[in-house]
């Protein structure tokens, strides 16, 4: 409040009187506050209402209440201006109490992209390490310990790799320190680092280095289009083997179920057409963003590169022709994960 009052003291010094200017600024203000409020009241409603008119939990309505809670250096692009917005009914998010020490200030992109690493890598139980760039994972692995596990993952798409974003679930410490400060990267965020790991890693000035709390759940996502917002619930991935089906004769072992779930959960977090090739908890090959499954299923033979041999493969949508599975069973895949729903799903099982 000391910001209105030395306003207005300013303008009384100034002019005698208020302006009308700083009168609009403070009637904008009030409103932005009352209107908080109100939104308040709604997402409470929404939040301990579970009556059938939320629709399988989307409300009717949605009163978003937002302050800027930091500057950006740009936008998507350096001539677009850029910021990040605070839910102001919900107290804020992770990116509220991370820590960053050291490095440039962060841009758009380095926020959209430590947000889908930081949700991936918290998939995982054991120390595991996720490597984004341009929204989608390029490596993910999971290891004995995290230094391992960052090696494993940079091994998937190390060219993809360079400028990327690395989220890792445990305390990093010196050992994958040394190792990630040989390759460029934008953003490191963990939830803490040793003390040597962080003399190594603030050594590099261009480095981001953050350490945050784990992120929170998101009820919704959100995409604008013309005169207003798509609207889903947020997808937490579910892994309930009692739904899933084996459809062919041959059956998955122990080993090859780990790293189907460990595929499917990667896949999730990949844009579609999205084929991920997985061996012992290590993603080998990931093909995105494709207009067809056929493209994404030989992007990811190219990236694994002959490692994918033994391994799965988990596709993000049925395969509408064989030719996709063709394509993993060419690169060494020996089993795959897929929604299913086509009408050639005989067909595609049949050549499994």
């Amino acid at each position: 409040m000391n910001q209105f009052r030395d306003a207005v003291l300013a303008d009384i010094d100034s002019h005698g009187s208020i302006s009308l200017d700083l009168r609009r600024r403070l009637a904008r203000d009030a409103f932005a506050h009352t209107a908080a409020y109100d939104a308040a009241i709604v997402d409470w409603f929404d939040r301990s209402d579970s009556s059938d008119e939320f629709d399988n939990g989307l409300p009717r309505t949605i009163h978003l209440a937002l302050e800027r809670a930091e500057v950006l250096r740009y936008g998507e692009n350096p001539h677009q201006q850029g910021a990040r917005y605070r839910d102001m009914n919900r107290g804020g998010g992770w990116w509220d109490t991370a820590t960053q020490h050291g490095g440039k200030a962060l841009s758009y992109l380095n926020l959209y992209d430590t947000e889908a690493a930081w949700r991936l890598v918290h998939r995982f139980d054991d120390p595991a390490v996720v490597i984004v760039k341009h929204a989608n994972p390029c490596g993910v692995a999971v290891g004995s310990d995290i230094a391992t596990a960052y090696r494993l993952a940079n091994a998937c798409d190390p060219v993809s790799a360079f400028g990327g974003i690395v989220a890792a679930n445990r305390a990093v410490d010196a050992a994958m320190a040394a190792e990630l400060a040989e390759v460029f990267t934008e953003v490191v965020v963990a939830p803490s680092f040793s003390a040597d790991a962080l003399e190594i890693l603030t050594a590099k000035a261009n480095l981001r280095v953050l350490s945050a709390p784990a992120p929170g759940d998101r009820r919704v996502d959100l995409r604008p289009i013309d005169g207003g917002l798509l609207v889903q619930q947020a997808d937490p991935v579910p892994i309930d083997r009692s739904e899933w089906q084996v459809v062919t004769a041959a059956a998955p072992s122990d080993a090859q179920w780990a790293d189907i779930e460990f595929a499917w959960l990667v896949c999730a977090a990949v844009s579609s057409n999205a084929i991920v090739y997985a061996r012992d908890l290590q993603a080998v090959g990931i093909g995105a963003g494709q207009q067809n499954r056929l493209d994404s299923s030989r992007i990811a033979a190219e990236r694994a590169a002959g490692r994918a041999a033994g391994g799965v493969c988990a596709s993000d949508s049925f395969f509408p022709f064989r030719d996709g599975l063709d394509a993993a069973v060419a690169a060494g895949i020996r089993a795959v994960v897929q929604p299913g729903g086509s009408v050639r799903d005989d067909e595609v099982i049949a050549a499994a």
